[in-house]
């Protein structure tokens, strides 16, 4: 994947594709509601305060790489914008609606853990549980022509690793730099979870089997 896009740029490219879905009536946004956008307190991790200059340039930029296009609506004088980042007819980049909330978080919030990515994404697609959500990661960090995410190394006192997404460059220290193909050998965390409390559930019911079985008379009496 050779597109390189900056902060400023991903948090255009991240309001656009999440307005898109959550609020189709109020899109293509003008300037002033995709500063607002940008600047959105909510659901965004740093919180920044670009204003409309700041945010024309880095549209500007983006409508030069062909990312984001400016339309003028019919008969309105304000120019309106959206995005050209995937999933349209001018675009190589194709992803399903559970890939593209993820990625949309992913641009807004910053690294996340498969369990915040399940709670907040699901605003913008159906997540049925953290296992799919694992799963979308591992193809998104998978795809021939990705990769598009980046498992990070786990941080002390967390019991799941975090993902990255990959539009701004290569993350240094990401395990899959570190460990090549880490994420073909490792099983995803919550699956790891999932099998110990297996396991443990079937270590208690064999002992319950075999303290029923103890309990049980020595000489049952024999049929004639």
């Amino acid at each position: 994947m050779n597109l390189v896009l900056s902060p400023p740029e991903i948090r255009v490219i991240g309001c656009l594709i999440e307005k898109q879905i959550t609020t189709p009536e109020q899109y293509p946004l003008s300037l002033n509601a995709l500063t607002n956008a940008c600047n959105q307190k909510s659901n965004r991790d740093p919180v920044l305060d670009m204003d409309e200059t700041v945010v024309q340039e880095n549209v500007d930029q983006l409508i030069k790489k062909f990312l984001v296009s400016e339309h003028g609506g019919y008969g309105s004088r304000v120019a309106k914008f959206q995005q050209r980042f995937c999933n349209t007819e001018y675009g190589v980049l194709k992803f399903s609606p559970q890939e593209l909330g993820i990625i949309c978080e992913l641009f807004l919030r910053g690294p996340q853990t498969p369990g915040e990515l399940r709670s907040r994404a699901s605003r913008m697609c159906k997540l049925a549980d953290v296992n799919e959500v694992e799963a979308m990661l591992v193809s998104l960090a998978q795809r021939e022509d990705g990769p598009f995410v980046v498992r990070l190394p786990r941080e002390p006192g967390r019991r799941e690793s975090r993902y990255a997404h990959l539009f701004s460059g290569e993350i240094a220290g990401s395990e899959e730099e570190e460990t090549p193909a880490a994420s073909h050998r490792q099983p995803a965390d919550g699956f790891r979870i999932a099998l110990e409390q297996r396991v443990e559930k079937l270590e208690a019911e064999v002992a319950e089997l075999k303290r029923l079985v103890a309990a049980l008379p020595r000489n049952l009496p024999q049929d004639d």
